[in-house]
């Protein structure tokens, strides 16, 4: 990676524009989750300690890009930021025409994409948070893979453009993982929808050796192979891609364990009654929502067995007490493994947050969609203007 790094500028009295991903879960206007946050402060003390003025700059959900939206607010982040760092950070809500800040203040600029141009890598947009700063450092990997202003056009045109301490630390543990991982090699791929990880799942099984299913992801995978999943969450245009997956996998020589018992319920909510059934025997107006006890202790047994895990996704509604049994069990299953295990994406964090394993898994990624292009081996469009920068 032939890139400036953070640590190799001088930053005393200068101003750095440091891009982040503070892009957490809120709740009745409060942080829900600070892992990201937490992650973040070694950046930010490390400029604070060289005597910059620092400004922070990151997205928050996905308002409608060019208005202002009180819901999508960096605000509450501010606030949880100031306790976290134990010294104030301001909110500044006008920022594109200047900030006003001394060496060693921390701001916190409203929301990117509240300005127009955002997503679309627009460069006058580029330029104008460009002249904000002295240095200006990108350490947010979890938006590393989209070019949007704020992470792509801006390094284009600032004095000096960066990668920062996170972003560095990420991009090395991931690919020495990558690279040379301990075998066996297990992968837990979870979440919705196959159609947003198929890439993913074809380059997996090239570097697995057991590839664990979850979610919505596994109702399609069940359908494709025949079983009945009722009225679950599933992609039926996919069926044939998933069938194509599951022979892949065979001639590879890659396992693939689905489910054989779920928990499921007549309708999706918090306040629904769990109903165990076996892989087949779900009912018409059933969904899944969870894995089964069965299937949980069975993930156990593979995960415990393995000597490096990656971990992208929950493997049920954990969301929902009822129905996070599954997700609970492989938290803790990971944890309790002696594999490498490295975990990313923003539901995974929430579960390793919400059952409190973090201490015990091997390397957290604050990265969703970054970490599963890299782990395709995408290049990521934010790295590459930063290698533009330092030729």
């Amino acid at each position: 990676m032939n890139v400036k790094t953070m640590s190799d500028q001088k930053l005393k009295n200068r101003r750095v524009l440091i891009r982040m991903d503070l892009n957490t879960p809120l709740k009745d206007g409060r942080v829900a989750s600070d892992a990201r946050l937490r992650a973040a402060l070694p950046t930010i003390r490390q400029a604070l300690h060289a005597g910059a003025a620092v400004i922070l700059m990151s997205h928050l959900g996905r308002p409608r890009e060019g208005a202002f939206d009180p819901a999508y607010s960096m605000r509450p982040v501010a606030e949880r930021l100031s306790w976290l760092l134990g010294q104030n950070v301001r909110l500044q809500s006008d920022w594109l025409d200047g900030v006003d800040l001394r060496p060693g203040e921390v701001c916190l600029v409203e929301n990117v994409r509240f300005n127009p141009g955002e997503k679309a890598n627009d460069p006058e947009l580029g330029r104008r948070m460009a002249r904000l700063c002295d240095v200006f450092v990108m350490d947010a990997f979890g938006t590393a893979h989209r070019a949007h202003a704020s992470t792509h056009a801006v390094a284009g045109y600032a004095p000096i453009a960066c990668a920062g301490p996170l972003l560095t630390r990420e991009l090395r543990t991931l690919g020495q993982a990558m690279r040379a991982p301990a075998r066996p090699v297990t992968a837990i791929v979870g979440g919705s929808k196959v159609s947003t990880k198929l890439t993913m799942l074809h380059a997996l099984l090239g570097r697995v050796d057991r590839l664990i299913l979850g979610g919505g992801i596994a109702n399609s995978f069940l359908a494709a192979s025949g079983r009945a999943i009722g009225a679950s969450l599933h992609e039926p245009e996919l069926l044939d891609e998933a069938r194509d997956i599951l022979r892949e996998a065979r001639l590879a020589g890659v396992d693939i364990p689905l489910p054989e018992d779920m928990l499921c319920a007549t309708s999706f909510s918090e306040h629904a009654t769990p109903r165990e059934r076996d892989a087949g025997d779900v009912a018409g107006d059933e969904m899944i929502l969870d894995i089964g006890s069965k299937t949980s202790r069975k993930y156990a047994e593979i995960l415990r067995d393995s000597a490096t895990i990656f971990w992208n996704g929950p493997v049920g509604v954990f969301e929902f007490e009822s129905f996070g049994q599954g997700t609970r069990a492989i938290s803790q299953a990971v944890a309790d493994s002696p594999a490498y295990s490295i975990a990313g994406g923003g539901d995974t964090l929430a579960a390793i947050d919400k059952y409190g394993v973090a201490g015990n898994i091997s390397y957290i990624s604050t990265g969703g969609g970054a970490f599963m292009e890299f782990m395709e081996g995408k290049k990521l469009p934010a790295l590459a203007a930063l290698e533009e920068r330092a030729l």
